[in-house]
């Protein structure tokens, strides 16, 4: 480095930034070490390289796992009533979590040489969503032992002697795990909580052992109810120095079995009336020994670096998934009854307000699960994609809700009366479960998604702050103004390109031949320069302070969020050949995109409390250009991929369990099929203007065509109706209900389930 630059240009900025960038925490340090940094840094640089993101490997089922897929997944969704679970037995039947347990349903992250499935994070995922389209119930009884929990952190920490023992018996269910993180003091605080371990000596299969005494008291734990080995999170500590190093030693992570002195498995939860088993679990004096840390003693205080980096993997698998099977069967029912259910008549899905809802359906499915499939290939690249998985958690169920509501609102009555045949009501109740569990959207959106993804994705940010924090000052100096003359460079370079990009809106922005969609690369491209310099200038103008403006963290959180949703439905589109049916809910999706992202931009520079700042931000970025997303005829023509059945409208909805015989789904399949297929007939009737009846007595209908459109009816018939009961019927449910939750039941669920 030049000594004079360092001496009278960087040594003064050197001082000054000391006082207003954020510190690292020990915690965030730990967090940010956890994960890596993937396509989101490319869209953070504010020039991406598209053939980075065109290079990466599409996901896709080994044969292996699309036999199980089509195998042993498809039997599990045939063994299940969904209803009946919620409503009548309050669990899974015994024969499912037999078959779970025989398949190995709950081994699939683990490797073939512990007994596992060792299935790919996409095969993964499939199967989640699959399950999720049939019950939420049984998805998430699934999902837990395979996302953040023993078996994970097992498979990431643990060390050999603990992999050897305890993965073959969680891959078969001999084990079955839960993991104990929320706290009732705590919250989405992990640091805060106040559950202890305390290093004592201890007897432990008859022998006077090193180990801790633990005290616990956690809530919200799935499976918690019928776990036989509990992951527990906890705050270690060694008062006497039994260790020889820090008393306040940190948050560890460590295997309990249930059956231990001291351990109690409280009452059910009832999470939203989705019954998978959830509830409390708490310890007092329980003794285990050190052996017990997953990862060994060396891991002792490790314990939220070790969560972070299972998030990375499970946060971008599980719910993701469960969201976008939300989003596609919100889009594959509400297409099919708009063109079953008939006002005025005409078929609902042919009026506008219909449409209004439908097109943004079809959108959402359509751009979630190519950002589902992009996730999965980083993560099978062995990637820890901490910021992504934030941002597939948070907005793949924000548009599970969003989803669901439109859905609702176009089946109106139909999706509100409770019963076996409504197929929207379960999901609409475990939206909330999606929204708060594995980190609250709330704190997921307003803290980590930018909070932390500014530090990682950000090309000298990071460098910055380790800089700063070097204790040695000569050599912080240097460290410094190597990166921070770095930082000035990239954002010299971005500023030019943003108001470039911004006055053309694009339209020179580097893009290869990428046919119809090449607009789209290159305003996406505009937008990713406008974000990286206003990410600059709040870093510039709020320095640590920037961490408690939650709201502006938000909005820019939001925009990363929305360019890697774009950028991912483009990739789809690529890979799945550029299909030119497709191009209205790929236009659709980035029109959403920008009138979202413009928005939030200007929000985030409204709320800048440096206006000089806001003030160049606005005329850089902004210079008038209004975004109105997509237009009506736009609207109408994505609405309708999901109205009629064409390959389009497969790919848009994915994978999907048809239902069983008589259910909600099934009847609407079939009364969909049943429709289509009548459609010229119907037509014809209607352009004779004549009734079935008038065609039949006029030898223009015949005997077969007659009995069709009758059998028509029925399904039609079937599809609108809702269920009832009679006051005998509702009675006895109401008293079965207030049986299972009477004061005077004494049984725990484990103790039932025994």
């Amino acid at each position: 480095m030049s000594n004079a630059r360092a001496n009278y240009l960087t040594k003064p900025i050197h001082k000054w930034a000391k006082g207003v960038l954020p510190a690292l925490s020990s915690t965030e340090s730990e967090a940010l070490s956890a994960g890596e940094v993937w396509w989101e840094a490319e869209l953070f640089s504010g020039n991406p390289d598209w053939d980075k993101l065109h290079a990466i490997k599409a996901p896709k089922l080994s044969a292996e796992e699309q036999a199980f897929f089509d195998g042993p997944v498809r039997d599990l969704c045939g063994m299940i009533d969904d209803w009946k679970i919620n409503h009548e037995d309050g669990d899974l039947p015994p024969e499912v979590w037999q078959f779970l347990r025989d398949k190995k349903f709950f081994g699939m992250i683990i490797p073939k040489s512990h007994g596992g499935l060792e299935f790919s994070a996409f095969a993964h995922s499939e199967i989640v969503r699959y399950i999720s389209s049939r019950s939420v119930a049984a998805a998430v009884t699934v999902m837990v032992p395979n996302s953040l929990g023993p078996g994970e952190l097992l498979h990431q920490f643990g060390t050999e002697a603990q992999k050897d023992y305890w993965l073959p018996c969680l891959a078969d269910g001999r084990e079955l795990p839960a993991f104990g993180l929320t706290s009732a003091e705590a919250g989405s605080d992990a640091s805060a909580m106040v559950d202890s371990g305390v290093v004592c000596r201890g007897m432990w299969k008859g022998e006077e052992v090193l180990g801790l005494r633990l005290n616990w008291a956690k809530r919200y734990i799935t499976l918690s109810p019928v776990c036989t080995v509990l992951g527990l999170a906890f705050q270690m500590q060694d008062p006497d120095g039994l260790l020889g190093g820090e008393k306040d030693i940190g948050i560890t992570c460590a295997l309990v079995p249930t059956d231990l002195d001291g351990v109690e498995t409280g009452r059910r939860h009832l999470p939203s009336s989705t019954m998978f088993m959830n509830g409390p679990t708490t310890g007092e004096d329980v003794f285990i020994p050190l052996d017990n840390i997953i990862g060994g003693q060396e891991y002792a205080g490790k314990g939220w670096m070790m969560l972070m980096s299972a998030l990375a993997a499970g946060r971008g698998i599980s719910l993701p998934s469960m969201g976008c099977a939300a989003i596609a069967v919100s889009a594959h029912t509400t297409g099919a009854y708009s063109r079953i259910r008939q006002q005025f008549n005409l078929p609902i899905g042919k009026f506008g307000g219909i449409q209004d809802r439908m097109g943004r359906l079809a959108a959402d499915s359509y751009a979630m699960d190519a950002a589902r499939h992009l996730t999965c290939a980083g993560l099978d690249e062995g990637r820890a994609l901490s910021v992504i998985s934030a941002i597939m958690k948070a907005h793949a169920t924000f548009r599970m809700r969003e989803a669901i509501n439109d859905a609702m609102d176009v089946h109106s009555g139909k999706a509100v009366i409770d019963g076996p045949s409504n197929y929207l009501l379960p999901l609409y109740r475990a939206v909330p479960i999606g929204i708060t569990v594995e980190g609250a959207n709330i704190v997921t959106r307003s803290l980590i998604i930018f909070g932390q993804g500014s530090i990682r994705a950000h090309p000298h940010m990071l460098d910055n702050m380790f800089a700063l924090q070097e204790e040695d000052q000569q050599k912080s100096l240097e460290m410094f103004d190597k990166s921070f003359w770095a930082h000035v460079g990239h954002t010299t370079r971005t500023l030019f390109r943003a108001w470039g990009r911004a006055i053309t809106g694009g339209r020179f922005a580097p893009a290869g031949n990428f046919g119809p969609a090449k607009p789209i690369y290159q305003e996406l491209s505009r937008w990713s320069a406008a974000y990286a310099l206003t990410a600059d200038f709040c870093f510039l103008t709020l320095g640590g302070a920037l961490k408690r403006k939650e709201m502006i963290s938000a909005r820019m959180g939001d925009i990363l969020s929305e360019m890697y949703i774009l950028s991912a439905a483009l990739k789809r589109w690529e890979d799945e050949g550029r299909q030119e049916a497709d191009l209205p809910v790929l236009q659709y999706a980035a029109d959403a995109a920008f009138r979202r992202i413009q928005t939030a931009l200007d929000e985030v520079i409204a709320n800048l409390p440096a206006r000089w700042a806001a003030y160049v931000l606005r005329f850089l970025t902004l210079p008038g250009s209004t975004r109105r997303g997509p237009d009506d005829r736009l609207t109408a023509a994505a609405s309708d991929l999901i109205y009629e059945p064409s390959e389009t409208r497969d790919r848009i909805i994915g994978r999907l369990d048809g239902g069983k015989e008589g259910d909600g789904v099934h009847t609407l399949n079939a009364c969909y099929a049943k429709v289509v297929e009548m459609a010229p007939v119907m037509k014809r009737l209607r352009d004779a203007r004549q009734t079935p009846e008038e065609a039949k007595a006029k030898g223009t209908l015949s005997d077969s065509e007659m009995a069709q459109i009758e059998e028509m009816n029925a399904l039609v018939a079937r599809v609108i109706a809702v269920d009832d009961y009679t006051p005998k019927e509702l009675s006895r449910y109401f008293k079965d209900h207030a049986a299972q939750s009477s004061d005077d039941y004494e049984a725990t669920p484990r103790e039932a389930a025994e």
